[in-house]
Formats: structure tokens, sequence, C-alpha cells
């Protein structure tokens, strides 16, 4: 067990005018298991390479503590190679047997070990990996999104494994994950940061009631800001008026006064104006109090979109559907429907054909076939629809965000009014999309979709890198509006919130 302490840690890239961590300092003990939470951009990423001694920095990080990162960089050679000579690569002071160990506790079958890395599946990848990287137990762990694109099963797998495991920070925005695992998290909050026990659901739990409290004392404050401002502003214009009678009256009027009041007006007016400055100091104290009470809530903002409502009820139609690839054939006899209003979440193993689904519904409203595709069975889909699609990939976003809204006749103000809900920040807008983080280009996509008018919503894995507050925020969205929706998406958390029907291909 050993200390790690960070103290006053600053860091921007190179070239960039944005500070990704700021004056940061908290210390976490090498025996627990940490949850990392943070918005998209928030610098988790960022803190475990300067952990790992990749950049240069301001402040100090004090530690006699060996790390190790996954996921481990694998090159185009490498696909090639065997997993077993992949651990001299990635974690050359363990040996074969120390992996095989890891491997049982996850019940996966020795014989990956000799298959060419290229051939694992997703799931079967990241649990080598992990296997390799608990093979040495003098290691502090830094674990850096696990479970994106793995399907339930794997999933599960790998949520039973690390929670027998310690010594790890893990950046996740999986809730499911970090509830099952953590017994400590750090929270890259906007302005500070957090270190407490337990998981991320007790740790949102008193976020809330800190959040609700601060709200409450943030209106008290102004309302109490308030009466003092109107008790200034009253007691100034009487000094003032009080003043302006000190020099000339009328003798006829004001019979009753003569050149000595003038002493007993100016003592009078100088203890009210007294008052003032007192009602001033006051009013700085309860705003000096006030500052810095919602410094850190996030707001989960509404979103409004516009879906356009088809006048047919059933949307999409399959019955005995099968689909398959001139090599092999994926599913076959599967039936379901979308109907308007339904969201409707498709589950399944990787690689059974989740996807393909969604490229058969695509090519029938008339995007780029997959002409290798295969389908049989009943596949109808109601005349004139209009789909709103968000693909996996985001490769292709490059240039401007204004020029992706040219491309795609989005208006730019409706677009970059949903990314600031999504928490993008403004200066963002600036920077080409290809230096995105791959959240900020999901969020891209998402927000495209939205303001899209579309009568189905077909997302494709659209959660994958998306922080646990910009998730809530969407799922929030989704229950709210008439959306019809056809979904894949292996977040139990986000599909229990917002799918009416769940198909198990």
């Amino acid at each position: 067990m050993a200390q790690i302490h960070v103290t006053e840690l600053t860091f921007s890239y190179d070239g960039s005018a944005d500070t990704v961590l700021d004056n940061v300092s908290f210390n976490i003990d090498t025996n627990w298991k940490l949850g990392l939470i943070g918005r998209n951009g928030k610098g988790k990423t960022t803190l475990l390479n300067l952990l790992l001694g990749r950049y240069e920095y301001r402040g100090d990080i004090s530690t006699n503590t060996r790390f190790d990162y996954f996921p481990y960089q694998v090159s185009e050679n490498d696909i090639e190679k065997t997993a077993f000579d992949l651990i001299e690569v990635w974690k050359p002071y363990v040996e074969g047997w120390q992996v095989l160990i890891q491997l049982n506790q996850m019940g996966m079958d020795p014989e990956c070990l000799y298959r060419p890395f290229g051939t694992l599946s997703y799931g079967e990848r990241t649990r080598v990996m992990l296997a390799v990287l608990f093979a040495d137990k003098n290691d502090f762990l830094l674990i850096d999104e696990p479970t994106n694109h793995l399907d339930d099963e794997a999933r599960r797998i790998v949520k039973e494994y690390l929670s027998l495991k310690k010594g790890f920070i893990l950046v996740s925005h999986d809730r499911d994950l970090l509830d099952g695992v953590c017994d400590h998290v750090l929270v890259l909050n906007r302005t500070t940061v957090d270190v407490q026990t337990g998981n991320f659901s007790s740790w949102w739990e008193n976020k809330e009631k800190m959040d609700a409290f601060n709200q409450a004392e943030n209106e008290k404050h102004q309302k109490e800001i308030g009466k003092l401002k109107a008790a200034a502003d009253r007691s100034s214009r009487w000094a003032d008026k009080n003043e302006g009678t000190k020099i000339g009256f009328d003798p006829v009027k004001e019979n009753d006064r003569s050149i000595s009041t003038r002493s007993f007006i100016g003592a009078k007016t100088k203890k009210m104006q007294s008052r003032v400055k007192a009602y001033e100091k006051r009013i700085d104290r309860e705003i000096g109090e006030k500052e810095g009470l919602l410094q850190d809530i996030e707001r989960v903002s509404d979103l409004k979109i516009h879906p356009l409502i088809h006048h047919k009820e059933i949307l999409v139609d399959a019955k005995d559907l099968s689909l398959g690839y001139p090599e092999k054939e994926l599913f076959s006899g599967l039936t379901f429907q979308v109907k308007r209003g339904e969201k409707i979440v498709l589950t399944g193993e990787n690689g059974c054909g989740k996807s393909s689904i969604i490229k058969a519904i695509l090519d029938r409203v008339g995007y780029a076939p997959d002409t290798d595709l295969i389908v049989s069975g009943k596949l109808e889909i109601a005349s004139g629809i209009v789909v709103s699609y968000v693909n996996q990939d985001t490769s292709f976003l490059s240039g401007s965000s204004r020029s992706f809204c040219e491309k795609r006749g989005l208006d730019v103000s409706l677009f970059f009014t949903v990314l600031r809900h999504l928490d993008f920040g403004r200066e963002q807008f600036e920077k080409k999309m290809e230096d995105y983080s791959e959240g900020q280009k999901k969020k891209v996509l998402i927000a495209a979709s939205l303001i899209t008018p579309a009568h189905l919503y077909i997302w494709d894995e659209p959660l994958n890198y998306i922080d646990v507050f910009s998730r809530m925020q969407i799922e929030k969205l989704i229950k709210e509006y008439e959306l019809s929706m056809l979904l894949v998406e292996h977040d139990s958390r986000f599909r229990e919130a917002v799918a009416t029907r769940v198909v198990n291909v």
C-alpha cells in the first residue's frame, strides 16, 4: 500500500489556449478501487498520461508507485502476432503462467493466447489485455474505458473480474460498472476535485443533496442581497435629498427653521450615509458567501427537439427476418416491429447482426447499401419515412463545425445551442473536429441527429465515450419526447431508462 500525492497540477497541450487541468491537488491510496469521473474534455485520460509521465506539467506528482495502462497499443504488425507473443511487448516482466491464472478467473479458454490477435473479438481482446495487466500485483493500474464496444455478457465478465481486484484507477462512463467495482471515486468537477468513499451512485446521491443545499443557500443569499440593496438605495436617496436642504430655505414655509438647523441636517445626513456604507459592506459579505455555491452543479438542461409524426403506426415491420453474408449467416427467423413513439433497443452478442439490421433498414430508405448483405424474410419500412442516423464511426469528422453544418443543411445556431447543452465549451467551436476527443465527436453526431426532424431516429452504439452526465441528459430527453427510436446500446442503465421494448437478436 502506497500513497500518490498530486499537488497544484496544471497542464495544457502545446499550441492550445485551453488549460486541461488547473491547479489540481488530491491524495489517493494505491489499495483503492478508484473510479475517475468527469465530463468529456475535463482531462481524465490526460491525468492518466500525466501519471505515466508521458507529458511535461507544472506542479508535483509524488509517488514511488509503478504504473501500467489499459488498453495496450496494438500496431498493424501486432495484429498478426499471437497474444502470447505480445505479452513480451506489453509487460515483459511477467510470465505466461501468470497471465493464464488471470484468464482462468475470467473463465476464458487459454487457447485464445495462441491465436492471431486480430482474430479475437473485442471482448476477447479486452479480457486478454486485462489478464496481462493484472498478471503482476506490484503495479498500480490505470484502466481507460474497458467496456467500450463490448456486449452485455462481456461487460458482465469484466465487471465481475474487476470487482475481485484492487489497486487501480478506472475511467468509465458505465454507471453499472462503476457501481459494481469501485470503493472510491475521484471526480473532476467543473472547477474543483472531489475524492470520496463509495461508488458512483453514492457520490451522485450526496452530490444531489449538496447541490440542492447550495441552490437553497444561493436563493437565500439572493433574497438578502435584494433586501439590502433596496434598503441601501432608500437610505442613499434620503441622504442625497436631505443633504440638498442644508443650504437655503424659505422663511415663509419653514418659519420654524434657523441657520443653526444646517448642522443638525448635516449630522443626520452623515449618519444615514454611514448606514448606506454598512449596507454595502453587508452586501459584499453576502455576495462573498454566495460565490462558489453553484460552481460545480451539473445542470442536466432540457433540450428541445421537434420530431416528425408519421401517419402510419408501424414504421418498421420485420417477420421471419434472416440476415447474412456470403461466407456466413448472422441469424434467422427474427420478428419485431417498431411502432410510432416506441424506443426499441436491440441486444445480443457482438457480431450477432444488430448493426446489420440497421444497415438493412437504411438500405430500404435510400442510404448507401451494403451490397454483400443478404436479406430474406419480410422487412417493410413505412413509405416516405425520414430517418436520422447516428453511426458508430466518427473518423470522417474533420474541418470546422460550421462547415459540417453547411454540408448537412443544419441550423448552425441551433446546432451550437444543443452542443452547449451537452457541455461543449464555446472555445471548442473554433477547433477542427479532428482534434475533438472521441466523446466530443459522438456529441457532434448526436446533436446533428437531434436537430434533424425525422420520423425515426436510428442510433448505433451512440454512447461510447459519452460522459455520465450527458448520458443522463439524453435519457431525460428521450423519455420526455414522443421519439420513435431504434437503438443498439449496451449501457444497461440507459437501456432500462429509455427502452419501451428490448429485442434480443
